[in-house]
C-alpha cells in the first residue's frame, strides 16, 4: 500500500524524461473571477476552516463517546478524516494564489496533487458504498447485525476501499503523465485534474482521455448501482414496518447518508461524463464537490444525528466546566 501511495513521486517514467521540457505548470484559477481574488480568499478560507473544525468535532465526538463505538460511527469517523484530507489536497494551494502569491506548481507537485485527489475521492466513494451496506444490514438483518458487521469485516471493508482508491488513482495518474508535456504550461483550472492537464500534452491524448472517462465512469457506476441496490432493499424493508414511529426511526438513520451521497456523486457525473468540457461549469461543480460538500457532510451528520449531537453537547459541557474550574482556581 505504501509503495502505491508513493508511486506518483517517481513520475515521469523514464521513457518521458528525454521528451518532457516542462518543470512546472501555472494554475490559472477559477475562470471569469479576475479581480475577485480577495473575496474568494475570505470565502474559501472560512469554508476550509469550518470544514476542518466541523469534521474534527465529529471525530472527537465519536472517539470520546463509548456509545458511538459501533460500525456505523466507525465508518462515519473515517468519512470525517477523508473530508478533512480531501479539501486539503486543493485548498492550501488555491488560497496561496488567491492571496496574490505564486500560481506555479511543480511537475511532480501536479502529479502528486492529481494522484491524491483521485485517491481520496475514490476511497470516499467506496466508503459511501460500505456505509450503505452497513445500513442495509442494520435495517434488513437487525438480529444478525453484530455477527455480520463484526470488527474484522469492518476493517476489511475499509481496507478494500483504500485499495480501490489507490489502484484507481495510480491508473489515472500514470496514463495522464506518461504523455510528454513540452508547452504550453498554463492549466485552465484551479488545480491539476485530468480534463485540464491532458489538453496540454504534446501528443495525442485521446487514449488517456478515454481511459480516464472509462475508469472514473465504471467505478462511479458500480458504486452507484451498489448503493441503489442496497437502498431499494432498505426502502422495501421500511415500507414493511407497521408503525409510523418505526418507519420514521429507520428512515432517519439513512436520510443524512443519502443526502451526502447525492452531494458526492452528482458532481462526478457532471464533470467527467459530459460530452464537451465546460471550464466554468467544471470549476463551479468541483468547487462544490471539493470544498463545500466536505463542510456540508459535517453539518448534515451533526444536525441530523441525535447521538452525535448528544456527544458534542457533553464535550462542550465538560469544556465549559473545566474552563470555569480553572477560573475559580485562578
Amino acid at each position: 500500500m505504501l509503495s502505491c501511495l508513493l508511486s506518483p513521486l517517481d513520475l515521469p517514467p523514464r521513457d518521458m524524461r528525454n521528451h518532457t521540457e516542462l518543470s512546472e505548470f501555472i494554475l490559472l484559477g477559477i475562470p471569469q473571477t479576475e479581480g475577485l481574488e480577495t473575496v474568494l480568499l475570505v470565502i474559501f478560507s472560512f469554508i476550509y476552516s469550518l470544514t476542518l473544525l466541523g469534521n474534527l468535532l465529529i471525530l472527537l465526538a465519536i472517539v470520546s463517546s463509548s456509545t458511538l463505538h459501533t460500525p456505523m460511527y466507525f465508518f462515519l469517523g473515517l468519512l470525517s478524516i477523508l473530508d478533512m484530507l480531501f479539501p486539503s489536497v486543493l485548498c492550501p494551494k488555491m488560497l496561496v494564489y488567491f492571496s496574490g502569491q505564486n500560481r506555479a506548481i511543480s511537475y511532480k507537485g501536479c502529479a502528486v496533487q492529481l494522484f491524491f485527489y483521485h485517491f481520496l475521492g475514490s476511497t470516499e466513494g467506496c466508503l459511501y458504498s460500505v456505509m450503505t451496506y452497513d445500513r442495509f444490514v442494520a435495517i434488513c438483518h437487525p438480529l444478525r447485525y453484530k455477527l455480520i458487521m463484526r470488527p474484522g469485516v469492518c476493517v476489511g471493508l475499509v481496507e478494500a476501499a483504500w485499495l480501490v482508491g489507490c489502484l484507481q488513482a495510480t491508473i489515472l495518474t500514470s496514463f495522464t503523465f506518461e504523455l510528454p508535456y513540452c508547452g504550453p504550461n498554463q492549466v485552465d483550472h484551479f488545480f491539476c485534474d485530468i480534463p485540464a492537464i491532458l489538453p496540454l500534452a504534446c501528443a495525442d491524448s485521446s487514449f488517456a482521455q478515454g481511459v480516464a472517462s472509462t475508469s472514473v465512469g465504471f467505478l462511479a457506476l458500480m458504486l452507484w448501482l451498489s448503493i441503489c441496490a442496497s437502498y431499494t432493499r432498505i426502502g422495501i424493508a421500511i415500507l414493511r414496518i407497521h408503525s409510523a414511529e418505526g418507519r420514521q426511526k429507520a428512515f432517519s438513520t439513512c436520510s443524512a447518508h443519502l443526502t451526502a451521497i447525492l452531494c458526492a456523486f452528482g458532481p462526478i457525473i457532471i464533470v467527467y461524463l459530459q460530452p464537451t468540457p465546460n471550464p466554468l461549469l467544471d470549476a463551479m461543480v468541483q468547487l462544490l464537490n471539493n470544498t463545500v460538500s466536505p463542510m456540508l457532510n459535517s453539518l448534515i451528520y451533526s444536525l441530523r444525528n441525535k447521538e452525535v449531537k448528544s456527544s458534542l453537547k457533553r464535550i462542550f459541557h465538560n469544556v465549559v466546566l473545566l474552563f470555569c474550574t480553572k477560573l475559580r482556581v485562578l
